[in-house]
């Protein structure tokens, strides 16, 4: 078998390329990819070259941790059946080409258990599926408390503002400098941080990568108030120790999300406590791989890119 793939070949070198794909065995599945989402967070750092050093990381790679497709063959020890909507968050499946994380392709081979069933009427808003894992990750993590406050209203922020509502909590403020992309709330406001005069925020949870925040955001903290990093950090963080020490601050990474936490977002979005609508803004056939790129990572305009694969099969 072989597949269409998005290959990096270098930074900022972006292009289709006919791959084969290893044979699958027992335990996997084939899945033909309807949609792939583009990450304006860890493929921009892959495509401009500033990821940090990081496991598998080496060109040329296939990206992309977020495809919904179909099953067309399932493995005797899968438990899936022919025809099952599934989405797929990384694969390993392209010979010597690394898979980082491997999902953006037109066919891929990927184990039973690293697949999640999905209801077909969500569409390719299934590709929203780890993003919005990733946001339960942070907030639902042993010991975790609920934002009151967030940064950066892109589709992860947005996302979670809307897991912290399916959770029980107050509507967080969320803090957005970009006028263009106040827009799009779901109950709960979205304001210019210099308009907030709070400084007695229990949690703030950051997700816009930003590594020169720490300190603006620990003067906003109540004593003894947390800072969860939930965004992805090409440059070192610091902060001034004195506020810090004052305030008796605590800072928390929140990581990726684990298979559970997919698992549990499926629960949230079946029974309609959280909505994944009005955040895929931009579609592209996944012919048009190269310009996508370049508009999921230049347009601000654009929250979300979804590449097409259908005409593919």
């Amino acid at each position: 078998m072989d597949t269409i793939a998005v290959v990096l070949t270098k930074p900022e070198h972006v292009g289709l390329s006919a791959l084969a794909l290893t044979e699958p065995g027992p335990d996997d599945v084939v899945v033909d990819v309807n949609w792939s989402g583009v990450s304006t967070g860890t493929e921009r750092l892959l495509w401009s070259g500033r990821m940090p050093p990081f496991p598998g990381m080496g060109y040329p790679l296939v990206p992309g941790y977020e495809s919904v497709g179909r099953v067309v063959d399932a493995g005797s020890n899968t438990g899936l059946r022919v025809d099952e909507m599934v989405f797929v968050p990384g694969a390993k499946c392209f010979g010597e080409v690394r898979g980082l994380f491997g999902a953006t392709a037109s066919r891929l081979v990927v184990p039973a258990k690293r697949v999640v069933p999905l209801d077909s009427h969500l569409g390719d808003r299934g590709i929203l599926l780890a993003l919005a894992a990733t946001a339960y990750h942070a907030v639902a993590s042993p010991g975790a408390t609920l934002p009151d406050c967030i940064v950066g209203h892109g589709v992860l922020g947005r996302l979670l503002a809307r897991v912290t509502i399916a959770m029980g909590g107050e509507p967080p403020v969320v803090w957005e400098t970009n006028p263009a992309r106040r827009s799009g709330a779901l109950s709960y406001p979205v304001i210019d941080p210099e308009h907030d005069p709070r400084h007695d925020y229990r949690n703030i949870c950051d997700v816009s990568g930003d590594s020169s925040l720490l300190n603006s955001l620990i003067g906003r903290l109540a004593h003894g108030g947390e800072i969860v990093l939930a965004g992805f950090y090409s440059e070192p963080l610091s902060f001034a120790f004195p506020p810090a020490f004052m305030r008796e601050a605590r800072i928390r990474i929140a990581a990726e999300w684990q298979q559970s936490d997919l698992a549990a977002t499926r629960k949230l979005i079946e029974s309609g406590r959280l909505s994944l609508d009005g955040l895929i803004t931009h579609r592209r056939d996944a012919t048009a791989a190269p310009d996508a790129y370049r508009t999921a990572f230049d347009d601000p305009a654009c929250l979300k890119m979804v590449l097409d694969w259908r005409s593919r099969s």
